[in-house]
Parts: C-alpha cells; sequence; structure tokens
C-alpha cells in the first residue's frame, strides 16, 4: 500500500486526485482527495477543515448514548447507534445520526419528537463511545493504531509510533485526514526541512481517525531491488 501510494504522488505533484492517485506535494495548499461516488453531490470541503485544532466529537457506530427529556421523563431511553448508523426512537421511528456532532443529533432528535411533543426539552449524554486514535504506518519503528491523548504533532505521533527507521524518507510524510463522509484530504510534512530549520510552524497537530505514512527513501528502494553484488566497485578488467 505504501509503494502504491508514493508512487503515484511522485508522478502526479500539484494535481487533486481521486484516492487512487493520492495526493498533491504542495505544502502549502493542501490537496483534496475525492471519494465521493459519482452519483454523489460534488461539494467539496474547504482547507479550513484540515486546519481545525479543536473537532467536536462525531457520533460513531456503536456508541451508546442517553436521551433525557427535562419535562416527558417517560421518554428518557438509552439507544445505540447501530451498524447503519440509525438509532430507534421509542414512539419516534427510526432516525439516523451517525457521523453527526452531540449538538447536531440533539437538534434531529428534538424535530422528531417534535411531531408528537410541545417543543420537547432534550439532552444528551454520551455513554460509551469510541476512543480517538491515530495510525501510523510505514517507516516507522512500531507502526500501528494509538490512542489520541491531549495535543500531538504529527513528529510527537512520529515518536509514539517508535520514530523514523534509517529506511525513512523524512521529508516526504503523508498525512490523511476525512473531512466528511465523501471527501479525504491529504498533505505530505517536510520533517526533515522541519528539524534542519528549527521550525515546527508546519509540524500539525493530529486529529482523531488521522493516518500517516511514512514512505522508504530512493536508497532503500534502490538496495532493495538491485543484488549486494551491483552496488560494490570493481577495477576494470581492461
Amino acid at each position: 500500500m505504501c509503494k502504491m501510494l508514493i508512487g503515484t504522488v511522485l508522478a502526479t505533484a500539484g494535481m487533486v486526485m481521486n484516492p487512487a492517485d493520492c495526493l498533491s506535494q504542495n505544502l502549502q495548499r493542501p490537496s483534496v482527495v475525492e471519494t465521493t461516488p459519482r452519483d454523489a453531490p460534488s461539494r467539496q470541503p474547504s482547507s479550513a477543515q484540515f486546519r481545525e485544532r479543536y473537532p467536536r466529537y462525531r457520533l460513531g457506530l456503536g456508541d451508546t448514548l442517553d436521551i433525557v427529556f427535562q419535562y416527558s421523563p417517560e421518554f428518557n431511553q438509552t439507544l445505540t447507534i447501530q451498524p447503519d448508523g440509525y438509532v430507534i426512537l421509542r414512539e419516534a421511528g427510526a432516525l439516523h445520526i451517525a457521523g453527526q456532532t452531540v449538538s447536531e443529533a440533539t437538534d434531529c432528535i428534538r424535530s422528531a419528537y417534535g411531531r408528537i411533543l410541545n417543543d420537547p426539552s432534550i439532552a444528551i449524554v454520551l455513554k460509551d463511545f469510541q476512543k480517538p486514535y491515530f495510525v501510523v504506518d510505514g517507516q516507522v519503528g512500531k507502526p500501528g493504531k494509538y490512542e489520541l491523548r491531549g495535543d500531538t504533532t504529527v513528529t510527537e505521533a512520529v515518536a509514539v509510533a517508535g520514530g523514523f527507521l534509517p529506511s525513512a524518507k523524512h521529508s516526504q510524510v503523508l498525512l490523511f485526514r476525512r473531512v466528511s463522509d465523501q471527501w479525504l484530504q491529504g498533505r505530505i510534512l517536510n520533517v526533515k526541512a522541519m528539524v534542519k530549520q528549527r521550525d515546527l510552524r508546519e509540524d500539525m497537530f493530529v486529529q482523531p481517525g488521522d493516518m500517516l505514512i511514512v514512505p522508504k527513501n530512493v536508497v532503500s528502494k534502490i538496495d532493495f531491488l538491485m543484488p549486494r553484488t551491483v552496488l560494490g566497485i570493481y577495477p576494470h578488467p581492461f
């Protein structure tokens, strides 16, 4: 997977691509990777979404929440979001809330119950939810999925994953971030330049669900493909 992503990035730098083509090399203008089906509406997210530091939690499959009615306690209930993203509301039917913030879900549930109650006052309390995480893959000491605790930058995330291997290409660390159900954004970060210039302004904060991919450097690719003897130096026989 890593080889496919890097090869495509180097071949198509500066362009907006679909998921198979990866992303742009433009460090100042993060590219957008389209994952929307052909029949879905084309609505490109703004780059401000990529820079958002404190995103609100969005409800996911399997999350459990309490619905509390201030003036109609007989409607109080505990719901679990089903695999299709729906919850079954007592006397109000099915409602899709996966992917919404708690505030958005509260408005939707209030609207659903507004058909049978007069201006219902509703509060949602999360009981069980997926802990924030990030994924690091490629040329690091310990690739894997890690729990996101507090503010963590890209360089810190790499350190948590065991640091760069000697075969890592520090100048092209890939950061992928989902910004909606149909859109994925990607960015290339030059960690090598950050460290060399002691300038961490481009060291972005990791958000829940982010994926970092550290590619191989050119030397390690050549070394992997060519016999060791080819890399040696031998005197010309003539």
